[in-house]
């Protein structure tokens, strides 16, 4: 086995785990912070929201602070992050708010979370730089 092929089946375990870390993350905080039938979906806004704020802070460590093992982006970034946070729950969200009674609550939510998402990622990055 070529070590490329070694390198390419390391980097497919780092996010596959970290995929099932995250995923796993993302169901019990979804799920301490359920939203009723109708309302705010709080849980997922946190969800991604912090997911922002973490990938705001890992890619400043990463790329402009320290020099890291080649898994650490594929396990945490891909894997952990990209299953923590969750733009298709999100999006089917937003489209089951899309009712006459609960047309307000879906504009709110769909505006919230972009916005809170893009303030998390500055954070994040600022965060990260701060504490070196």
């Amino acid at each position: 086995m070529m070590a490329a092929d070694i390198a390419a089946k390391g980097t497919l375990a780092a996010v596959a785990l970290g995929g099932a870390v995250g995923s796993l993350a993302r169901y019990w905080l979804v799920s301490v912070v359920p939203a009723k039938t109708g309302g705010f979906p709080l849980g997922t806004l946190l969800v991604n929201s912090v997911g922002c704020l973490l990938i705001g802070a890992l890619m400043v460590a990463v790329v402009e602070l320290r020099k890291v093992h080649t898994l650490v982006r594929p396990f945490l970034g891909v894997g952990v992050l990209g299953g923590f946070t969750t733009f298709s729950a999100y999006t089917e969200e937003v489209r089951a708010l899309l009712a006459p009674d609960t047309m307000l609550v879906a504009l709110a939510y769909l505006i919230t979370t972009v916005l809170c998402a893009l303030a998390a990622v500055a954070v994040g990055m600022r965060l990260a730089r701060w504490a070196v």
